[in-house]
């Protein structure tokens, strides 16, 4: 017999089937609950409640590990590319010779983009915040590919959108940034990677030869291996519970990029960057600002330490490490905030206070730290995010629709006013 839990309520027994996924996780499935007793759950910002099942993504906080499809992120980022990682989540297997070969032809193929969206482009101000940007332009592929409103459509039709989307978005992303300095738009270069075409749109000037340095280009491409996908996290959710009404994936891709947007969910590695400045205007000094973070009376925040998942040290803290490391002897920087990092980094990581409560740098220190070095503003870092996010977004999309998921509606106890007569 399949594992039941009872539930007693108003004096009648109820049993909920219990679903074991496959790293033996326990859960309550309470999907018939209110058919069988009137009630619901009440679970404030679904911390206990899992909205699927995935065999996309598995993650362990408590012990610090994080799978995709099976195999762990060291492995991933050792020994394969962001693009290989994204057929992975996508298609849920690494992709053989030939199938990645014909993979990378086809996101050369779509990495241009429509002239018409350099009009829309231009119509932002240049104080524009570069996500706002990305979220319209991604929004915008509706009108410029109107077949794709139709998720329904042929698999065929479906994957020609995840592929344009794939190599549309850095592009996008790119010319968001040189919106915001003001600079002309720079046109893909095909004959490059992924993450070096990527940098030659961000930084070269039509009156200079850009070469990509590998060592960056690998930096990079290992930061967007570790962002790919982070199991049911706020903007996933959203792209998969927008997705539940039979939206386009353009439509739930920037409606997860616009949840990610929010300064809980991925402006963690900007506020890092801004704590660092911080610290720097007020003299630099590391020790004092350590001391003020063990005070619990004290307002100031540690941003960038510990992590709201991982319980013990965040498993992709430890591969970018190294590859800020090499990133930082590489450019050879000589940054005020960047040493400032360093001696946190070096306090945190043996000082007892922060080693017994495990708030060990996580991903978004090292990431900010990158990205800082890298000439990258602070207002970029979330759309170098929704980079790195992008496959694990089509990957839960693309799920959900092939599980025929119903749309997403979630219950509520109201606890406002009795009815009242309009009295006139």
């Amino acid at each position: 017999m399949s594992e039941t839990a009872e539930l007693k309520i108003d004096g009648k027994t109820i049993e909920l089937p219990i679903v074991t996924g496959s790293e033996n996780e326990k859960a309550i499935d309470i999907s018939k609950l209110r058919g069988s007793s009137g009630y619901v759950t009440i679970d404030p910002g679904y911390k206990n409640t899992g909205s699927t099942t995935s065999s996309i993504t598995f993650l362990d906080g408590e012990e610090g590990i994080l799978r995709y499809r099976g195999y762990s992120i060291e492995d991933l980022a050792d020994k394969a590319s962001f693009l290989e990682v994204s057929y992975l989540l996508i298609y849920g297997e690494l992709p053989t010779t030939e199938e990645y070969s014909k993979f990378k032809t086809e996101i050369t193929q779509h990495t241009l983009i429509h002239e018409d969206i350099k009009n829309i482009l231009e119509g932002f101000p240049s104080n524009s915040h570069p996500m706002g940007v990305l979220s319209s332009l991604v929004s915008s592929l509706t009108a410029f590919y109107p077949e794709s409103l139709d998720p329904n459509r042929s698999w065929d039709d479906v994957d020609l959108s995840i592929k344009r989307l794939l190599a549309k978005l850095p592009t996008m992303a790119a010319w968001a940034y040189k919106n915001e300095i003001g600079h002309p738009a720079n046109y893909p270069d095909n004959s490059l990677d992924y993450c070096s075409n990527f940098l030659k749109m961000m930084f070269a000037v039509p009156s200079e030869k850009y070469e990509a340095d590998p060592v960056i280009a690998n930096a990079l491409d290992k930061l967007l291996i570790l962002h790919a996908d982070h199991e049911q996290n706020c903007s996933t959710s959203t792209v998969r519970i927008v997705g539940s009404s039979h939206a386009s994936l353009y439509a739930s891709i920037a409606a997860g990029i616009s949840a990610l947007w929010g300064p809980l969910h991925g402006g963690a590695n900007q506020a890092v960057i801004e704590m660092l400045e911080n610290i720097k205007k007020d003299g630099g000094d590391v020790k004092k600002y350590m001391a003020k973070a063990k005070d619990k009376n004290d307002p100031f925040r540690l941003m960038g330490f510990g992590h709201r998942v991982y319980k013990n040290f965040d498993p992709r803290a430890r591969i970018i490490k190294k590859a800020a490391d090499d990133v930082l002897n590489k450019l050879g920087i000589n940054d005020p905030v960047l040493e400032i990092a360093k001696g946190l980094e070096e306090i945190a990581l043996k000082d007892e206070y922060f080693v017994e409560r495990k708030l060990y740098p996580n991903v978004d220190f090292y990431s900010g730290i990158i990205y800082r070095a890298l000439g990258i503003p602070t207002s970029m870092f979330t759309v170098m995010f929704a980079m790195g996010r992008l496959p694990g977004w089509i990957a839960q999309w693309k799920e959900m629709r092939e599980n025929k998921e119903p749309i997403g509606r979630p219950r509520q106890i109201y606890t406002g006013s009795n009815h009242r007569p309009l009295n006139r």
